[in-house]
């Protein structure tokens, strides 16, 4: 793909959302030379970003074997690296760690979901170990006595999501990414077959070689775009505990909650999944599941004090993996949204992916799957957006 600028061009590339994704796409692009502008109507990497509890958990994720499971292994793949980059690049700290994940059964049918998934990991070669309830709370003796088996991801990570956010941002506008805070993107200007630009609430117009299409749980949201985007907000609910001294070495994962131990004794639990629309609250009955599952899981967190509690919105698809990559009927409207519950561990992989096709026209085989021709549909080209 070419964005190269021509006569009253702003940028080579406009994109639209400045979360981990947007902000990691930018990073890329103007590290390739090209010119970058990032539209974001609040503020970098403070939405679902934010909110995330920052586990890489390929495992845990996928179903089973196939396209999405290698993408994610591959994402985790990059990650050490990516964060050594971001640390030289900017000096933030994104808290890497290499603690692992502890998969746990704590009921009946809990133990039948993790036989399902010892089963099809290792035939597939996965790195992972099975666990007896000994060995389980010899790995994590605040674990519950309850504990009937669990498995170990070696492999998995977990890191500071707010500090990935202002990271990103950081690393983008130090590589030239231009940032226009407070820009809301409301409609995609076209000639034809060929984006344009976008236009902001207020008139503003952005014209732009390319655009990119990042803007999570609100894609399809824009006016003049070819075709629907099949993005929703996804309401997810958090709380952080404080666990002093820190409970647990691993992330710790059931069926009801996820704990992700973070410096200085505060434990992460999440996560709720409520298709509320665009609500984004806190709630007594998301509070309640959260604290019944941490507590299932741990009993010594009963007492634990409640730190903070936050809720987020993320973007969800149909099939509950990411849309990547060109529209077929607008070439240079590209697709970097749908992450899901993986935008984090994605992050890296998209920005560097996304770039590439932006700065050379490269595309991996590895993200082809994931295109939005996949949900079928007519496309709505017409006249040019005005």
């Amino acid at each position: 793909m070419t964005t190269n600028r021509g006569a009253g061009r702003t940028a080579d590339v406009a994109i639209v959302g400045g979360g981990v994704i947007g902000c990691a796409v930018a990073r890329r692009a103007a590290r390739d030379g090209l010119s970058v502008v990032v539209l974001e109507r609040g503020t970098p990497g403070m939405e679902a970003s934010w909110a995330a509890a920052g586990m890489l958990s390929p495992l845990a994720e996928a179903d089973g074997p196939g396209a999405f499971l290698d993408l994610l292994m591959a994402a985790r793949r990059m990650y050490p690296a990516y964060a050594a980059a971001l640390r030289e690049e900017t000096g933030v700290d994104v808290a890497y760690s290499d603690a692992g994940t502890l998969y746990a059964a704590l009921r009946a049918e809990d133990e039948e979901e993790l036989e399902a998934r010892w089963r099809w990991q290792s035939a597939a070669g996965l790195p992972l170990e099975r666990l007896t309830a000994t060995e389980a709370r010899e790995a994590e003796p605040a674990l519950s006595p309850a504990v009937r088996a669990a498995l170990r991801f070696p492999g998995d990570h977990p890191v500071d999501t707010r500090a990935l956010g202002a990271a990103l941002w950081s690393a983008a506008a130090r590589a030239g990414a231009e940032f226009r805070l407070g820009a809301h993107a409301v409609r995609l200007l076209r000639d034809g077959d060929r984006a344009t630009g976008v236009e902001c609430a207020g008139g503003e117009r952005i014209e732009a070689g390319a655009v990119v299409l990042a803007g999570g749980a609100w894609a399809g949201r824009m006016e003049g775009l070819p075709r629907p985007v099949p993005v929703e907000p996804v309401h997810g609910q958090l709380l952080a505990l404080e666990a002093v001294p820190p409970l647990f070495r691993h992330v710790v994962d059931t069926p009801r909650c996820y704990l992700v131990p973070r410096a200085a004794g505060r434990l992460i639990v999440g996560a709720t999944v409520e298709r509320t629309g665009d609500r984004k609250a806190v709630t007594p009955w998301g509070l309640r599941r959260l604290i019944d599952g941490a507590v299932e899981a741990a009993p010594a967190l009963e007492h634990a004090p409640l730190a903070e509690a936050w809720s987020g919105l993320r973007p969800g698809t149909p099939d509950g993996v990411p849309i990547l990559g060109a529209d077929p009927d607008v070439p240079n409207l590209v697709y970097a949204t749908g992450h899901f519950r993986n935008g984090i561990l994605l992050a890296p992989l998209t920005g560097e992916r996304i770039g590439a096709l932006l700065a050379r026209g490269e595309w991996c085989p590895d993200v082809a799957p994931f295109g939005i021709a996949r949900f079928g549909g007519d496309s709505l080209a017409g006249a040019p957006a005005p």
